[in-house]
């Protein structure tokens, strides 16, 4: 709290909540990457029914579960992908793709987007972590922390063989790369990926919930670009990166949220013929 309160000028050390800035809080979302951005879809908000019911003492119409569900939002899976582990000549274990040439990835490009995390960095030694770095970042202006966590509403038909590893971070100063860390439990069963299906959830907390959140696309501006230099690669020399937020929050400009402004079909096509 005290890190809260010193970024939006608060002193006490059990600080009131920051002036309300509106009816809901602004959560930005962007994908930092210079190669297939059109692969990662947008995050939106969950939802689990289909239709609305007419009985008032419905799930549907059940104030604790619709606010529940109003906090969460669900990112994509970006392939389709099938993994198992196997020993090679040396009794090494490695990841492969049991469908060869019929994959969608191409078999070059499966070790640049899933790794085995190192046996000593597991936390069980018989239960493999395996990640994809994504390209997502969520940033936002005022205090708000964000979970990540497994697709919890989704009912897979081929459930996962073991855990997503969550995670829990302030986004107003800390809006890191994001991770799907997966903790592989049962390495007699495969991995399976469907593009388009919920991949992991994530949820946000304000100084008041009682207000919605609104995401929104933002841009990387030159601002956010180089306020994220500083959080790249710390965990190659600190162990508890939180201890770095201190910092983070000292150098962070007054503004790293910018909306992205897209436009629209017939003023792009002007844009060009100007």
């Amino acid at each position: 709290m005290k890190l809260i309160s010193k970024l939006f000028g608060k002193a006490s050390a059990e600080p009131a909540a920051p002036a309300r800035q509106g009816r809901t809080a602004e959560v930005g979302w962007l994908l930092d990457s210079n190669e297939a951005q059109f692969l990662w879809g947008a995050p939106k908000r969950v939802r689990t029914f289909e239709r609305n019911a007419d009985h008032a003492k419905a799930v549907n119409n059940c104030p604790a579960y619709l606010d529940y569900e109003a906090h969460m939002f669900e990112v994509p899976c970006p392939v389709d992908l099938r993994v198992k582990f196997q020993r090679d000549a040396q009794g090494r274990m490695a990841l492969v793709n049991p469908d060869g040439d019929r994959s969608g990835v191409r078999m070059s490009h499966m070790p640049k987007l899933l790794t085995m995390s190192p046996p000593n960095e597991w936390r069980h030694p018989d239960r493999p972590i395996v990640q994809i770095v994504t390209p997502y970042v969520f940033v936002a202006d005022e205090p708000v922390w964000m979970t990540q966590g497994p697709p919890v509403q989704h009912y897979a038909a081929d459930p996962w063989p073991g855990l997503l590893i969550g995670g829990r971070l302030p986004i107003h100063i800390w809006p890191r790369t994001m991770m799907w860390a997966f903790e592989w439990w049962d390495m007699s069963r495969e991995l399976v990926l469907k593009r388009g299906e919920p991949w992991f959830y994530v949820n946000f907390e304000t100084t008041d919930p009682s207000r919605p959140v609104r995401l929104v696309e933002a841009e990387l501006t030159p601002e956010l670009k180089e306020y994220r230099t500083g959080m790249s690669g710390v965990t190659n020399y600190v162990n508890r990166t939180y201890s770095l937020f201190k910092v983070a929050e000292e150098r962070r400009p007054a503004k790293l949220l910018t909306p992205k402004v897209r436009a629209r079909p017939a003023e792009a096509e002007a844009a060009e013929e100007a």
